[in-house]
């Protein structure tokens, strides 16, 4: 059937937000993002756009004033961050608040970090979108005091605005935002409107401020991807290959066609699709297929066989991604060297939302989709292609994400192409909901990449480091896609080692390269990226260079940092909070510290750790951080807070590991992540700032491995220098 947008849908702003849609947008285009990510992890610029509130701010007669949020919300907390900055400069009342995600429309709604993009990630939502929305909201209250200065004719010098209402004291005269609302929109945008200084935020920095998501998500009104019926629709799960690079060689679809509910089967370029009237029956005909694969080009080798290889590409001269003075020169002098070893795993984003999507062919002739989509430009010209028509064509309803941590920005927009080839092998007669269960997530899937780290690092008699020589072996992320010409510069992939090219400590020489392998099995990033083995690497070996100079490790840190830098603020904000007064002697407690940088945020760690035979077990967390203009304390903390929980498990046992080729973790039974009964009291401590915001939704990530590893050794005297921790594999020197 054809899908007329006046067919009745879920009741959410997503849905039914209509706007203008970017035209002729190729893919080609859309990959400008390659160009600004290799950037994202360092200090965040200041991104001052004009004011354009009409796109972003529609105030109703009702006086609710609802914000236009770009960025996809898979629980940061957008929708209420993005808000906040409206509301302040436009001096509305929190209770008018509302938002809508904005359509896809990359040349209104770019991420302003990342160029004629529309998509979220590399934590720089709030950052990007600082300016742009406080003018948004700015210029919107100038408009609204010179629409009711007109109507009033009174001096707009003599109006005030308070709590979402207009007055002119002299007259007693009073009235919402709606009253004036229309004759505002058309009135001249100012070209600078005037911007609070701090002292004068409401909102903005402030404790207690309540996400506008908590409501619906608390009585179940929340539309996700899983929620969306249309009229007609059909659900479709897709048989994939057993193992990566496998193609179907021969479908035998009889005994599934004959199930019960099943509509039709179809093929499609990663796969075999089952169509149903209901998922259950589209499953049922999916275990009922007969597929026979053909793995002659595809990946068998085993987890160890993977890291074996990766360990004889050091064999190979690297790709130089950084050089400062003589590394080798150094370590040959110096008094004494340390040479580590660590192998990073496979993870899965594992996200409780798996992958999903809805699609429909429109009476226009057009398409509508609706989805998690997270970058909304490549999305949007995948499907046009697919189907055979130019991305204005395709409309796309952001809806809430059931998490991401990366798994929903695919450069090949994985889950809603499939989809549209399946709407499209189906002769376009019903809208496809396209269903990933769990399984099919940890199976076929994209996996952070594995990595070996080794590291080299020289004392000279004093303890000070004279050299550093740094060498990072893993599949590249953006080798082989759209991204690589824009944002690999001289052979080297800024996501393999954001984290470790740029280090705030003070080392003699220093020598960074990068080796790349070649496996068949999908890479992506995966929260906080590179940076979740760089900071492992470089911050456990820090702590080994402290105990061999016989410094506290706090200590040791803060002689190597700038003074004044805002790692010595995080780090010395830590060790107070935390109460430090060295590791610990042992005895299976123990203590251990951390610092890092990621996408502008500075973060500093304290884990406390209990160690019982061969159990990790972490009380404690107490963390420091600074993310420039903290604008929602609760929402930061509760990231931070996040962050350990999502973090936690892939320290103690999470991977994912390949036997001849599959996927042995299959679904949470053995991919388990962080219990209640072990998550740590987590303690978080914002340092203010004037800086412009910086993200959080990643920063501290990174950090917690090393905290905790540090601490295992302060318990008990061994390094576990890979993850996850394991005091039963004999690792340690």
């Amino acid at each position: 059937m054809l899908f007329s947008p006046a067919s009745p849908l879920p009741a959410s702003p997503a849905l039914t937000r209509r706007g203008v849609l970017a035209g002729g947008l190729t893919l080609g285009l859309a990959l400008a993002l390659g160009g600004k990510r290799a950037r994202a992890a360092g200090p965040v610029g200041t991104f001052d756009p004009p004011a354009t509130p009409n796109a972003f701010v529609t105030i109703a007669p009702d006086d609710s004033v609802t914000v236009t949020v770009k960025h996809l919300d898979m629980g940061q907390g957008v929708s209420t961050g993005l808000p906040t900055f409206v509301a302040d400069e436009l001096d509305a009342d929190w209770s008018q608040m509302r938002f809508a995600f904005a359509p896809a429309d990359a040349a209104t709604y770019a991420n302003l970090a990342w160029g004629p993009v529309q998509g979220t990630g590399g934590s720089t939502a709030t950052a990007n979108s600082w300016m742009q929305l406080r003018k948004a909201g700015a210029a919107m209250r100038a408009m609204l005091v010179s629409a009711a200065a007109a109507e009033w004719g009174v001096p707009e010098s003599e109006i005030t605005v308070a709590r979402g209402r207009i007055r002119h004291e002299a007259s007693g005269r009073e009235a919402g935002f709606g009253a004036f609302a229309q004759a505002a929109a058309a009135l001249p945008v100012p070209a600078e409107p005037r911007l609070k200084a701090p002292a004068q935020w409401i909102y903005i920095g402030k404790e207690g401020v309540p996400r506008l998501d908590t409501p619906s998500k608390t009585d179940g009104s929340a539309t996700y991807s899983l929620d969306v019926r249309v009229p007609g629709m059909l659900t479709a799960v897709v048989a994939h290959p057993p193992l990566f690079g496998a193609r179907v060689a021969r479908v035998d679809a009889e005994a599934a066609r004959a199930v019960p509910g099943v509509e039709d089967v179809v093929e499609i370029p990663t796969g075999v699709a089952v169509v149903a009237r209901d998922t259950w029956s589209a499953m049922k005909g999916r275990d009922a297929l007969v597929v026979e694969w053909d793995d002659a080009r595809a990946e068998t080798r085993s987890t160890q066989a993977l890291v074996a290889d990766a360990r004889a590409v050091f064999e190979r001269p690297g790709t130089t991604a950084f050089a400062s003075g003589d590394a080798a020169g150094a370590l040959a002098g110096a008094a004494r060297t340390i040479e580590v070893e660590h192998v990073f795993p496979y993870l899965a984003h594992a996200t409780m939302e798996p992958m999903n999507g809805t699609i429909a062919r429109r009476e226009d002739g057009g398409y509508e989709a609706w989805g998690a989509f997270q970058i909304q430009t490549i999305d949007q010209a995948s499907v046009a292609a697919i189907m055979g028509t130019t991305p204005d064509r395709v409309r796309l309803n952001t809806l809430f994400a059931g998490g991401s941590f990366g798994r929903r920005a695919v450069p090949g927009a994985d889950w809603i192409s499939e989809a549209a080839h399946i709407l499209k092998a189906t002769g376009e007669r019903a809208p496809i909901h396209l269903v990933w269960t769990r399984e099919d997530d940890m199976r076929a899937g994209h996996y952070r990449p594995l990595v070996v780290h080794r590291v080299r690092a020289g004392l000279d008699d004093a303890g000070r480091i004279v050299g550093w020589e740094h060498r990072i072996a893993g599949k590249s992320i953006m080798k082989g896609t759209p991204f690589e010409a824009l944002i690999m510069a001289d052979g080297v992939d800024a996501t393999s080692v954001e984290g470790a090219r740029a280090m705030p400590y003070a080392i003699g020489a220093r020598r960074l390269t990068v080796h790349d392998t070649r496996e068949l099995v999908p890479v992506l990033w995966w929260r906080s990226v590179g940076h979740t083995h760089t900071a492992h690497a470089i911050e456990t070996l820090i702590d080994e260079l402290a105990h061999a100079a016989g410094r506290d490790p706090v200590d040791y840190r803060l002689s190597l940092l700038e003074e004044g830098s805002r790692e010595a603020a995080v780090l010395r904000r830590a060790a107070e909070e935390a109460g430090w007064s060295g590791p610990g002697e042992g005895n299976g407690r123990g203590r251990g510290v951390s610092v890092h940088t990621s996408f502008g945020t500075a973060v500093a760690m304290v884990a406390d750790v209990v160690v019982e035979g061969e159990e990790i077990r972490v009380p404690r967390i107490v963390c420091a951080v600074e993310c420039g203009v903290p604008v929602n304390p609760d929402v930061i903390r509760a990231q931070v807070e996040g962050s350990v929980g999502f973090a936690l498990a892939t320290v103690l046992r999470e991977q994912v590991t390949l036997a001849d080729g599959a996927v042995v973790e299959t679904n949470l039974d053995t991919y388990r992540p962080t219990r209640f009964s072990e998550m740590p009291r987590v303690e978080v401590h914002i340092l203010p700032s004037e800086n412009p915001p910086s993200g959080i939704g990643e920063p501290a990530v990174p950090t917690l491995a090393p905290a905790i590893a540090n601490a295992v050794f302060a318990a008990t005297g061994e390094r576990l220098r890979s993850l996850p921790l394991d005091l039963s594999a004999g690792r340690g020197a």
